[in-house]
């Protein structure tokens, strides 16, 4: 359907006719719907609040669900929000021009959190984690003042996996971004309609429409953040074995609570011999239920 019509979106206009191209962006709207109704991120006449930082991630991100409102797959309203936070060189012109040219609603916002980073964040520390944490704040305030109750990013597949472990090398438990969040407030979502999409083909998709990127380097991004650690040795498994993302993530979706060691996840000390003998009822997941675990 996507290859047999022109009446895309404007952000689509100009994307390279090659075989490859349209099958990437096939493939992108396909994920995209699906993470959308597989994590139960739709509800119909809400309003997004489409985060833009101006890097490929979040250009895929805002063209993508466009196409599929523009395909009345998407039954949301879409606002396009830009933060600039002062850093320095940030080119303030480039995002606002770029969403009037293509048609999108948006709202630029600028607030200087850049300053505040600085200041409070010692020297020789990285300033990642502050800075998300204000950005964060800053869109979560847009939201509730243009009445979209959900804040919408760009981490796509990759960005999951490498805070998955980050969280295990580093912080010690078994976590990383969910593809649907609720706020502490409680009165916002979290989405991230990117979560089944791999990096690679974002960056495929915004070097072949051309998209004026901004690079994620304007703050002075100190070199040997764990991220990049992480990254760096997700890449090399990758080199090693092609497919070790996928097949890394499709574990994530297929946890087994009585194979981990967490109490509080699974209950143990109800375990007894006697449900060894035991048959589970018909459609009940054996590594889910209070049975011993079979030894593998």
């Amino acid at each position: 359907m996507l290859d047999d019509c022109d009446d895309i979106h404007p952000l689509f206009h100009g994307a390279p006719k090659t075989t490859e191209f349209r099958k990437l962006r096939k493939r992108l709207v396909q994920q995209v719907r699906e993470a959308t109704e597989t994590f139960g991120m739709i509800q119909p006449g809400a309003r997004w609040l489409v985060c833009l930082s101006g890097g490929k991630d979040s250009y895929t991100l805002l063209a993508v669900l466009h196409e599929l409102k523009w395909r009345g797959l998407l039954p949301v309203d879409l606002l396009a929000c830009n933060l600039d936070q002062g850093q320095p060189g940030f080119p303030a012109t480039v995002l606002p021009e770029f969403l009037q040219k293509m048609g999108v609603e948006h709202r630029i916002e600028f607030r200087d959190t850049y300053s505040v980073v600085v200041d409070k964040v010692p020297n020789g520390r990285t300033y990642c984690s502050m800075c998300s944490r204000l950005r964060r704040g800053n869109l979560y305030r847009i939201a509730r003042e243009e009445g979209c109750s959900s804040v919408v990013l760009g981490h796509h597949r990759d960005d999951i996996l490498e805070t998955f472990f980050m969280n295990l090398f580093h912080g010690g438990r078994l976590a990383t971004m969910p593809p649907k969040l609720l706020n502490e407030d409680g009165d916002l979502t979290l989405l991230r309609p990117l979560a089944l999409v791999a990096e690679a083909d974002c960056e495929r998709f915004a070097q072949g429409m051309n998209y004026p990127i901004i690079p994620c380097d304007l703050c002075g991004s100190q070199d040997g953040l764990q991220r990049q650690q992480v990254k760096r040795i997700l890449d090399d498994w990758e080199g090693r074995t092609p497919g070790r993302r996928n097949i890394m993530f499709k574990a994530l979706m297929n946890v087994r609570p009585s194979h981990l060691v967490d109490p509080q996840l699974f209950d143990f000390a109800a375990l007894m011999p006697e449900a060894v003998a035991e048959t589970p009822p018909a459609g009940e997941d054996r590594n889910n239920s209070k049975q011993i675990p079979l030894l593998r």
